[in-house]
């Protein structure tokens, strides 16, 4: 890594418009953002290796995927190659597969980036080159298009990320999509990084006022896509909820010309604005306001011009003829249409200029402004281009990538906190065909990181000064894409490969250790508000920042209000176990997070459960009076405690507890362990440590065990089976005397204390009154993600799982799983799936976590605890369909 000489200067420059020219507004300086002094040959050398420290985590290789070589086929890059990455951190990106006669096949390949080895290449059905890729704003759904107007609407089938088809889409016949993008829904959220001490996450992420491109009745976002073709056509496709999609296409104006470049951002009052360029740095760059309605079942589209612009190098004359093409045209975000982005290139060199469009006052003649009151006070405003930044001479752009993170500029676009100095969301990526990859700040063009993709492998003890420089064409990426948080970048190079990178939050700046935290804190928290996956942020955590992580979001999570509590309960859980997975010295936390995530699960599923016997009751559900009754009556005896219940509200039909018997079990099963495992509560390394102190959940647990109780005099053969020592030994009695001695000492309403020594001696007696089960802790996870934490590229293949290095980390987890040979499980319906199961199973992405594809039940109350988990598992991961040898 190093910094490139070539970024440094930034040329003032004189806008001009279509219609008329204007003034340049000089560029801001931003001396934080400048480059240090020119470093020597030694130095940048050691950069570029990463040899140096000050080099590490600034950005560098994660690992590199590619293609098998194949006898009769080959995986090809497309030309163009579209590439998109969703908010569920699933990556989209096109190849050609090219047979020996040379037909193609248009291949659109999905993958997740835990497991990029598990892709899914789908025949898209294109007959022509796919010229573009975009992910709806929920990450579940994609849109293709290609070079003769086909658009295509692509969904998970069952599902399943690895798993994906068609159904609908829309088609302008022979004439290339150049831009693509889905109507906005109306949701848009700002960050305000200068805000990132505040304790409400309302303060940090706060919802800004942005109208959806079109409502239904009611005010709902109606779906649908809008695209942009090479003859300057609009098209928009409607998706009615009946199904059927609604087509309408229109002129952006009456003199139609060609459009080589497009682009489509969206503004706060619900109208689109498309900007479109024929590819000639002599001609303007053209921006167009689109309104979409729906008049009479049809939809309507009308346009408006709005002003133009120039690039500055057309109009300096030095500059003139040197870049003859617009290569690139680009909104800075889809929601922020002020700001464009343009290159001018030349074969080889290019330039890069940043706009923004700004209401400016229109000056009025002294004559009239003496009658300026009698007119109204309000002076006569106009929109204007102002250009914010160009760039010198840079090496010919081969990509851009812009950054998806909806940070908030206060004051001025340029002036930020100094908290936010080197924040990454304010980056976005410059590829060159050097094989460089640029972060520049998305508004003053200046350059914070630089990365050299084309580096060979070497070996340690090889000097860096003496490796060969490379000949030929170098590897350079044709497709970029950042990640939602901006701390990960993914490209496609010129050979099909896909590279990961990792942005270091710094930004190649030394930064202290409370800073780069709490930088990582603010992302994980935005993360929990949204629900967007948070798999490029654990790219960046260490081992030893862990556990101050995982505090800092208790904390965090707890000043917040008991409602937002209660709707971030899960994903907080799920945040801490995918964090504690990358230390051993917290890896039995993930059990015990893992194991409250389910418990929470079969708690409200169970309660949900229970109906009121009449239907004129309170307003109290049955479950919630549970809970009230078992938190006020602390006896010991089960049974007194059963008295106080209406336990008609308990009736169930004897097919739905049969059926659930495997949960009951489970439940009877975790307490049994929990209260033999008292005795060693000194040691944190146990599985299920937390709980021993944890009110919250043992109440739970207690709540459970009378609701069992009663089920169990409905229907026995339902109760949870224990090995006795004694025929004579009522085991829901015993444990459930001693979880609600348990729980009196660490429940939230009195006083905390430490269990008796008579509660230890007689949890140490209950292993030879009862056989305590071995449970299933963990689900096997084979990801990436806790095998990259020393940094080392790993080089894998598409389509062949790897042999993953070891770490202290997975030898941890591994002690915690089942062995290979031995009996599987369904760790959501608690089944045994033996050894090799002939069942199809799917896994979550992000836990690990197996169950089988289609239920072995049809039971009502069955269908209702698996309805739960159709989209996503019980940590929000989504799911993928495993091979039965791997099931």
């Amino acid at each position: 890594m190093g910094w490139s000489p070539r970024v440094r200067d930034r040329a003032p420059a004189e806008a001009t418009t279509l219609l008329t020219p204007l003034a340049w507004s000089s560029t801001w300086a931003l001396p934080w953002l400048l480059p240090p002094a020119e470093p020597s040959s030694l130095w940048c050398a050691l950069l570029r290796t990463g040899d140096c420290p000050c080099a590490l985590g600034t950005m560098d290789l994660a690992y590199v995927c590619e293609w098998e070589k194949w006898p009769k086929s080959t995986h090809c890059p497309s030309v163009p190659l579209a590439c998109a990455w969703s908010c569920r951190n699933l990556i989209a990106f096109t190849t050609d597969l090219r047979s020996d006669d040379q037909d193609l096949t248009r291949m659109i390949h999905i993958l997740d980036t835990e497991h990029p080895w598990d892709v899914h290449s789908v025949s898209s059905g294109h007959s022509e080159a796919i010229t573009c890729l975009e992910w709806d704003q929920s990450g579940s759904r994609l849109l293709s298009a290609d070079a003769d107007g086909q658009i295509k609407c692509w969904s998970m089938a069952g599902h399943l990320a690895n798993s994906w088809e068609s159904c609908v889409g829309s088609l302008v016949e022979g004439d290339p999509i150049v831009a693509l993008s889905w109507l906005h829904n109306g949701v848009k959220l700002a960050l305000h990084v200068e805000k990132s001490g505040a304790s409400s996450f309302g303060e940090k992420f706060s919802r800004v006022k942005f109208s959806p491109s079109l409502t239904l009745f009611g005010g709902k976002p109606m779906e649908g896509w809008i695209a942009v073709t090479v003859s300057g056509l609009v098209t928009v496709s409607l998706l009615k909820p009946s199904g059927q999609v609604l087509t309408s296409t229109e002129s952006l104006c009456r003199l139609r010309g060609r459009v080589a470049l497009a682009d489509i951002a969206f503004t706060g009052g619900g109208n689109i604005v498309v900007a479109t360029a024929d590819g000639s740095s002599a001609s303007p760059v053209q921006f167009y306001k689109v309104c979409v309605s729906v008049v009479s079942e049809k939809c309507r589209i009308d346009t408006e011009i709005l002003p133009s612009l120039f690039m500055r190098c057309t109009t300096d004359l030095s500059r003139k003829d040197r870049f003859p093409a617009i290569t690139h045209l680009r909104f800075l975000a889809r929601d922020m249409s002020e700001q464009v982005l343009l290159c001018a290139s030349s074969p080889t060199s290019s330039l890069v200029e940043c706009w923004s469009l700004r209401k400016e006052g229109l000056p009025v003649n002294n004559i009239f402004q003496q009658i300026a009151p009698a007119v109204g006070d309000k002076q006569p405003m106009i929109l204007k281009w102002r250009i914010l930044s160009a760039t010198n001479d840079l090496d010919r752009l081969s990509a851009v990538a812009l950054p998806k993170l909806p940070i908030s500029l206060t004051n001025t676009d340029l002036k930020v906190a100094s908290d936010t100095q080197f924040y990454p969301g304010l980056g976005l990526a410059l590829a060159f065909h050097d094989g460089s990859v640029h972060i520049v700040h998305r508004l003053s063009l200046q350059t914070m990181v630089v990365f050299y993709s084309s580096a060979a492998p070497r070996s340690v003890d090889e000097p860096a000064l003496k490796r060969p420089r490379a000949t030929g064409p170098a590897v350079h990426f044709k497709a970029m894409q950042l990640s939602w948080t901006s701390l990960a970048l993914v490209g496609i190079d010129n050979h099909g490969k896909l590279s990961m990178l990792r942005i270091s939050p710094s930004m190649g700046h030394a930064l202290e250790v409370n800073l780069a935290l709490r930088h990582l804190l603010f992302l994980l928290e935005y993360c929990m508000v949204t629900g967007y996956d948070w798999w490029d942020i654990l790219l960046h955590v260490q081992p030893s920042m862990v556990q101050s992580l995982v505090e800092k979001l208790h904390e965090e999570y707890m000043r917040q209000s008991a409602a937002l509590q209660q709707v971030l309960s899960t994903r907080i859980l799920a945040m801490k176990a995918s964090l504690c997975r990358l230390s051993p010295c917290t890896v039995t936390r993930v059990c015990d997070y893992h194991t409250k995530l389910f418990l929470m699960a079969i708690s409200s599923t169970l309660k949900s459960l229970l109906r009121p016997h009449f239907l004129n009751t309170p307003d109290k559900s049955p479950g919630d009076r549970l809970a009230e009754i078992c938190a006020k009556i602390t006896d010991v005896d089960i049974d007194k405690v059963m008295i106080n219940l209406k336990t008609e509200e308990f009736v169930l039909d004897m097919n739905t507890l049969q059926a659930l018997q495997q949960l009951l079990q489970w439940v009877g099963d975790f307490v049994l362990y929990l209260l033999a495992s008292l005795p060693n509560q000194g040691s944190p390394l146990r599985p299920g440590h937390s709980f021993l102190r944890d009110g919250t959940s043992l109440g739970m647990l207690r709540e459970l065990m009378v609701v069992i109780r009663i089920w169990g005099l409905l229907k026995p053969s339902c109760l949870p089976v224990y090995t006795a020592t004694s025929d004579t030994q009522d085991s829901m009695s015993l444990l459930f005397r001693l979880l609600t001695k348990l729980w009196i000492c660490c429940r939230d309403e009195g006083p905390t204390s430490e269990p008796d020594e008579a509660l230890v001696d007689e949890c140490c007696l209950l292993p030879s009154q009862l056989l305590v089960p071995s449970l299933d802790w963990l689900p096997v996870s084979d990801g990436l993600v806790s095998r990259l934490q020393p940094k080392q590229p790993l080089r894998l293949h598409f389509g062949r799982a790897p042999t993953l290095p070891g770490s202290a980390t997975a030898l941890q987890l591994d002690s915690l799983v089942r062995a290979p040979g031995q009996p599987k499980m369904d760790h959501l319906r608690r089944l045994h799936l033996g050894a090799y199961p002939t069942e199809e199973c799917k896994a979550c992405t992000r836990c690990g976590c197996v169950t089988m594809l289609r239920s072995p039940n049809e039971t009502t109350a069955v269908k209702q605890w698996e309805q739960r988990w159709i989209k996503t598992c019980l940590c929000g991961g989504l799911w993928r369909r495993m091979p039965l040898s791997c099931s």
